[in-house]
């Protein structure tokens, strides 16, 4: 409404019309004042009841926006004057000293604005009004013209010639003007070679009509960037690539291998449908086609591998996986760790190796040999880690191919016939027979708790009401995994109070342990945190050398051995089948873990020492003696190895076999003492964050035989299994689609997918190999 300058008001709505001869540049409003002398629109002789302002396209709404929302206040009569214009054009109201007071509303309730415009009288010259039109031509404004130029062919015909290509296109003949539509098709759509083939050569580089990037802009610093365009047209910002038929298969090819899809999923309905739509120029591929492409991708990276392997100055360390199958074959996961040139740890699937009978005493020895041939490592092996406990026969058969064809082994003693994961998991299954009834007594409790959100809340308030202190939260565990029923009964226990109080609230809540039974659980989760916490290690994302795990090993043996031993019954019986599960871990590995703690600055054997007397009492000088001989033994062989590459790198017809062999007697006694030398010397501070591997970088000038065998010795893997899978508890089983393929391809496609995710042979990644999905699909 606008309010008079008397008081009255007038009933007349302010309206807005756009004129259609001047839609761009001006907009027509109808103006209807309140007046006592008026009671319609101004008409003054010779105009019209409307006047005309020249605008801009961009004010139209903020001009909108202020007369629809808001109301006028006028002062006085004096507050505005008129000035008679020709028919022509129209008669212009302006308003001086005119304040706009907005009144807030539901729909401007945040507005709040004001506005002084002075008064214009007739025949006063202002430098803001143009009296006269402009002469010039209006400049252009598409961005086309940013690529073209206009070039006169002929009086009358103008053509837009492409700055890129020097293509000419029609502009305009006579007073007809084509647009400039085609210009940009010609450009954005692909239509330029010259553009087509910039965007080939770098993808990421803008396309002519979009905004230039952020990103760039603030990466470039100082670097002067082109401002974005003012106007947006509506043409495509994705750069234009060419269809490629042969990269959409690998694409394919890709993400079966990554997401573990069946390869007959080209074949599927659904998905042939799916692409069919997507792309139609697109031939799908068939099952033999994929699987051709799932190889030629695995032969890809293959070769990647195969130069880091090559490339590798030590040795490499295997470990072997058995997986079982509906088919009652066996599939051996063969992983490699290694160090590279910059002392970098890698862990890569190198085979996964087919068994028709896994149970044989020479089916792991079978998959070693057939890695080896494949990578053509022989005389590199260094150490064997497997899963599972063989016989005595299989044992002696992976020890004589380790011994025999690879030196500095110790004879074979490098092999560990024992996963950690494995035995602990193992050793904790057993934890959890001794107390069955009670574990399930508890997981009963807390099955009733969190299947219900009211009794859930009703156990939470009665936590509150007994000021329980502990921050735990009840969870379900799951079977397959230990840690999660360790987890369960943790927080159980921490929670006893409130579980022994529920049936004075819910009658129906059956009765829980005795206290006696959650005596039991706590003495039973103090005896599961030791392999909790070491397993833990085992699940970090980068791969820890081996002397860490010595530091953990020989506790979990001291306190297993302290807790059997007893005099409180409970403990004794949980601890008692728990110690003869890890003392058959412990005897067939201290020495390689004792070895490479020595190998670590900051302990050296004085760890050895302190450790095997805690544990061994006054037997420990012949345990001590026998990893002081092993080291000794190991460095000896590294100092022979070292003088037979002498003799490979002689120089035949020099006549100095003489000389040659005084320098390998010389050489031969300075690096025997490079072991005693290193062990006299003093120990490094203790510090949290120790990088062992760095620091036998630095000083491989001053021990040069030592840091080999220091490099060889720390990467020796304890583990064979991903980090997911460190707190399974069921041996892990081939799919059945899987099975029904065969073994070249199912190789393929699960180490192709390791190289893959873990960065392949480049080095960048030290990811694990990934926990396969579980698949049953129809061939």
């Amino acid at each position: 409404m606008v309010r008079g300058p008397v008081g009255f008001q007038s009933p007349y709505p302010i309206q807005f019309y756009l004129s259609p001869l001047s839609f761009l540049s001006h907009i027509i409003i109808i103006i209807f004042i309140s007046k006592p002398q008026f009671q319609s629109p101004i008409q003054l002789p010779g105009s019209s009841p409307i006047f005309s302002l020249p605008l801009s396209l961009s004010s139209l709404s903020l001009i909108e926006e202020i007369f629809l929302d808001l109301e006028f206040s006028v002062a006085s009569p004096a507050d505005y004057s008129y000035i008679t214009r020709t028919p022509a054009t129209a008669v212009v109201k302006v308003f001086s000293s005119l304040h706009m007071e907005a009144i807030p509303t539901e729909n401007n309730a945040l507005v709040n604005m004001e506005m002084h415009l002075e008064p214009v009288f007739l025949g006063m010259e202002t430098n803001n009004i143009e009296t006269t039109p402009p002469t010039k031509r209006r400049k252009k404004k598409s961005m086309v013209w940013e690529h073209f130029t206009i070039e006169t062919v002929s009086p009358g015909c103008r053509r837009a010639c492409c700055k890129q290509c020097k293509q000419s296109f029609a502009y305009s003949m006579g007073s007809k003007v084509a647009g400039t539509s085609h210009l940009k098709r010609h450009i954005a759509k692909g239509g330029c070679p010259v553009v087509l083939r910039n965007q080939q050569q770098d993808p990421m580089a803008m396309t002519p009509f979009s905004a230039p990037s952020k990103i760039a802009n603030d990466s470039a610093g100082p670097t002067p960037t082109t401002d974005p365009p003012k106007r947006r047209y509506r043409t495509s910002s994705v750069p234009y690539v060419a269809f490629d038929s042969d990269r959409c298969r690998q694409e394919i090819a890709q993400m079966i291998i990554l997401h573990d899809y069946p390869l007959h999923i080209v074949e599927h309905p659904g998905f042939v449908a799916f692409v069919r739509n997507l792309q139609p120029n697109f031939s799908m591929v068939n099952f033999n086609t994929v699987q051709g492409d799932c190889i030629a991708t695995y032969l890809g990276e293959k070769q990647s591998v195969q130069n880091l392997i090559e490339g590798m100055p030590g040795r490499i360390c295997l470990t072997l996986d058995l997986w079982t199958s509906c088919q009652t074959t066996g599939y051996v996961f063969v992983t490699g760790q290694f160090v590279d040139n910059e002392w970098k740890i890698h862990r890569k699937l190198l085979n996964v190796v087919m068994e028709p009978f896994p149970e044989s005493d020479s089916a792991f020895s079978h998959a070693v040999s057939s890695c080896l041939s494949d990578w053509n490592m022989e005389g590199r092996l260094f150490s064997i880690t497997i899963n599972q406990n063989l016989s005595e026969a299989g044992i002696d058969s992976l020890r004589s191919l380790l011994s025999e064809k690879n030196p500095n082994t110790l004879g074979g003693r490098s092999l560990l016939n024992h996963c950690l994961a494995r035995s602990l998991s193992s050793i904790a299954q057993e934890a959890f027979k001794v107390c069955q009834e009670t574990v399930n007594k508890v997981r009963d409790c807390v099955k009733y708790v969190k299947t219900s959100d009211v009794l859930e809340e009703k156990f939470l308030e009665l936590k509150q009401q007994l000021q329980v202190p502990s921050m735990k939260t009840l969870a379900i565990d799951d079977q397959t995994r230990w840690n999660t029923t360790y987890e369960m009964l943790l927080s159980a226990s921490e929670l006893k109070e409130v579980f022994s109080c529920i049936d004075t609230t819910d009658p129906d809540y059956s009765k829980g342990p005795t206290a006696e039974e959650w005596k039991q659980i706590e003495n039973l989760c103090t005896c599961l945190k030791l392999l909790f916490d070491t397993a833990n290690l085992l699940t970090s994302a980068t791969i820890p050398t081996t002397n860490t795990f010595f530091h953990e090993v020989w506790k979990i043996q001291l306190e297993l051995t302290r807790a059997a031993t007893s005099e409180d019954p409970v403990i004794n019986t949980i601890a008692k089948p728990m110690q003869v599960g890890f003392d058959t871990y412990w005897k067939s590995c201290c020495l390689i873990l004792a070895i490479a703690v020595v190998m670590d600055p900051r302990f050296k054997m004085k760890l050895v020492e302190f450790s095997f007397t805690k544990i061994y009492g006054e037997e420990a000088a012949s345990y001590i003696n026998l990893v002081d001989e092993g080291i000794h033994q190991m460095f000896l062989e590294y100092v022979g190895g070292l003088e037979g590459s002498v003799k490979q790198e002689d120089v035949a017809g020099l006549g100095l076999t003489d000389f040659d062999m005084y320098i390998m007697e010389t050489t031969s006694q300075q690096s025997k003492s490079e072991l005693d030398q290193y062990l006299e010397e003093s120990l490094l501070p203790r510090v949290h964050e120790f990088d062992v591997m760095g620091w036998w970088k630095l000083n491989k000038v001053k021990y040069p035989t030592l840091s080999k065998m220091a490099r060889d010795i720390l990467t020796v893997p304890v583990s064979t299994v991903a980090p997911e899978l460190v707190f399974e508890t069921e041996r892990k089983e081939m799919d059945r689609y899987r099975c029904s393929l065969r073994p070249e391809t199912v190789e393929a496609v699960i180490c192709a997918k390791d190289w893959l995710v873990g960065g392949g042979g480049n080095g960048d990644s030290v990811d694990m190999m990934k926990a396969m999905v579980k698949m049953e699909f129809p061939i």
